[in-house]
């Protein structure tokens, strides 16, 4: 009898320190989140209108970007960061090498590529984390968490071309710009659950927001491209509603704001004030 109960008690403190530890870690992360939050993100973090296993996902924390990762489809399901305008004299470090993430659950080494035909596109992109969060952010772009398979004429032209506009013209004309970004599946999961590089499946297309939360109005822009693109088409051929990426990926993107300013942002198709016009055909750095 009274080495139960001395076996009970030892249980019941290790169950104390677990759950001591467990309430101090929860408070450590929400702690770290608020701060990430407002680094990173604008009208709230993403998450799911519907908790569903392809839409279930857990942040990671990076230097100069968060990632919505999800250990189902072994991708970033969104990566969300803050862009402001740089020097046109702005240099970057060299081209760091592709590292793996050890948080994800199943491993994506550097060369889970290889002889795949798709590129590893980063979401969070080298040049613009760079040139606005230094070093240290860029090297975090490099991990195999923030990549997603993309065909070659998407990735280095049309994807490319999207992601020098982005730095190069819409940032200058804004304070500062909110971006998100990440890929698209196939509505029934069954239908794409073996079109996989490695563990990692393979999207048919990638989405980006981009929003000048700080102009008189918010605005916003947001693009749809898929897979098998050119890479020389306008970018404009491209352009979609908030709403309609969101019906797409099952995700809510700025779930703090109001009724009234999400029906403008993410339910109305607007340009105005983004002189994408000046962009919309331009050639990409490496065309």
């Amino acid at each position: 009898m009274g080495r139960s109960l001395l076996r009970l008690r030892r249980q019941g403190r290790r169950l104390g320190i677990a759950v001591l530890f467990v309430v101090a870690g929860a408070g450590l992360w929400e702690f770290q989140g608020r701060q990430y939050q407002d680094a990173y993100t604008w009208m709230g973090v993403p998450t799911w209108d519907g908790f569903h296993p392809t839409t279930f996902h857990r942040v990671l924390r990076n230097d100069g970007y968060l990632v919505g990762w999800s250990d189902v489809r072994v991708n970033p399901l969104w990566v969300s960061y803050q862009l402001e305008a740089v020097d046109d004299d702005t240099r970057i470090g060299s081209r760091p090498n592709f590292q793996s993430d050890w948080r994800t659950l199943w491993p994506v080494t550097t060369d889970s590529y290889s002889g795949s035909g798709y590129d590893r596109g980063h979401m969070a992109p080298n040049y613009a984390i760079a040139a606005v969060h230094g070093r240290s952010a860029q090297i975090d772009t490099f991990l195999m968490s923030n990549m997603s398979p993309q065909r070659p004429n998407l990735n280095r032209q049309l994807w490319q071309r999207l992601e020098q506009s982005v730095m190069d013209h819409f940032a200058p004309r804004f304070d500062r710009l909110q971006v998100i970004t990440g890929p698209i599946f196939p509505e029934h999961f069954m239908d794409n659950v073996f079109n996989r590089v490695g563990f990692v499946e393979v999207p048919e297309a990638f989405y980006k927001i981009i929003v000048a939360p700080h102009a008189d109005a918010p605005l916003a822009l947001a693009f749809i491209m898929p897979q098998d693109v050119r890479g020389n088409e306008p970018l404009a051929d491209y352009l979609v509603t908030i709403d309609e990426i969101e019906a797409r990926t099952g995700l809510n993107f700025f779930p703090d704001l109001s009724p009234e300013l999400e029906a403008v942002l993410e339910g109305e198709l607007r340009t105005q004030g983004w002189a994408l016009e000046d962009v919309s055909k331009r050639p990409g750095r490496f065309q």
